[in-house]
């Protein structure tokens, strides 16, 4: 079983994480007049491929249009690659305990739209989090959208499907994590008055429902956001992203 990935971030992150199988790549020939010298630029990934004996192909630009069916999000290139592998809640606990007081946790609760999805994992990866974790059902998983929406960073995360997330909680707290929710619950702290420098995992739940009763109540607490205007929550990805800003500034100072 393969899938085919496409968007040259997603295809370069790919091949510079090295944890997929790649069968093939293609290129598109438009792009071959392109600065080879930029690291985002088909170039980079056509040097990519040689050194890792990857068979690549130049095609028509139409060709790379009918097999993506995305229409040109796919930049000139695609990759077809084995599926993605994902850790396990073993392999995450694990990761927690040696990371130690760095140790930072994305749990996610039902986020089902891939762009939030791949947004939350880019900011992930850059802020340095230990694993993801999410449901695995009710729940969009590491798609070759997603791939791209996260421009190739979920490539080098690890990201854990549990098939049940309360009792995910539990194993992290034992594994020394202090859990938050991100909630506009009454009373919760606004998160930037919590202590977040030590081991943590930051919920972040659906973009419709929130977080779920079950999943809330295996937490430690809540985080709120503050919000001033009449909207009533931020979506997902702003959410979870300026916690997770928030957690790498305090560790940063």
């Amino acid at each position: 079983m393969t899938e085919w990935l496409y968007g040259k971030h997603a295809v370069e992150e790919m091949l510079t994480a090295g944890r997929r199988r790649v069968f093939r790549i293609l290129l598109a020939d438009s792009s071959r007049g392109a600065n080879r010298n930029d690291a985002s630029t088909p170039g980079n990934i056509e040097r990519a491929a040689r050194e890792k004996r990857v068979p690549l192909e130049r095609v028509p630009l139409s060709r790379l249009d009918v097999l993506m069916r995305v229409g040109h999000h796919h930049q000139g290139a695609a990759a077809e690659v084995s599926p993605f592998s994902y850790s396990s809640l073993a392999d995450v606990e694990a990761l927690c305990r040696e990371a130690g007081q760095q140790a930072l946790v994305l749990l996610l609760d039902q986020v089902q739209d891939p762009q939030n999805f791949g947004t939350l994992l880019r900011t992930a990866e850059a802020v340095g989090v230990t694993a993801v974790v999410m449901l695995d059902r009710r729940q969009v998983e590491v798609t070759p959208a997603v791939v791209n929406a996260s421009s190739g960073a979920v490539e080098h995360l690890h990201v854990c499907l549990t098939n049940n997330l309360p009792r995910a909680i539990e194993n992290l707290q034992e594994a020394g994590l202090w859990v938050y929710a991100l909630s506009a619950e009454a009373g919760a702290p606004t998160y930037t008055a919590v202590d977040l420098k030590g081991p943590v995992c930051l919920v972040v739940g659906s973009e419709g429902k929130g977080i779920s009763k079950l999943v809330r109540e295996r937490c430690d607490g809540a985080l709120a956001i503050p919000m001033r205007g009449r909207v009533e929550s931020l979506n997902a990805a702003v959410a979870g992203s300026l916690v997770l800003y928030e957690a790498l500034r305090q560790r940063s100072t």
